[in-house]
């Protein structure tokens, strides 16, 4: 089974082709795959040792991080798995246990 690429709006990875399109079912975008812009391929996100993060990768907190909102605070060493990339200043969205969702930025962590 070939992998086919995720919506360029939403990110979602769990798109399917209909003839000759690619639809994502989460959003409802459809797109010919050969119109991805150049410029959705080059968004890329590193983490903290450089490494290139993609969808769905596990990552490592590397210093301890405050919650705005609370007193708590994500510890470092926490493992996140099944990040999404998004392109903003927070560029991770994950769910981190105890915390709920959250956004991260990828200079505080490192791919496990």
């Amino acid at each position: 089974m070939s992998e086919l690429a995720p919506c360029p709006v939403c990110r979602s990875p769990y798109t399917y082709q209909l003839e000759s399109l690619l639809v994502c079912p989460e959003c409802g975008h459809e797109w010919n795959l050969s119109e991805v812009s150049a410029d959705d391929e080059a968004f890329m996100v590193k983490d903290s040792n450089g490494n290139t993060l993609r969808n769905g990768d596990t990552v490592v907190t590397i210093k301890n991080l405050p919650v705005k909102g609370t007193s708590q605070t994500i510890k470092a060493g926490t493992k996140v798995k099944n990040i999404r990339l998004v392109d903003s200043d927070h560029n991770i969205d994950c769910r981190i246990e105890g915390f709920g969702v959250m956004a991260l930025k990828s200079e505080f962590v490192k791919k496990a």
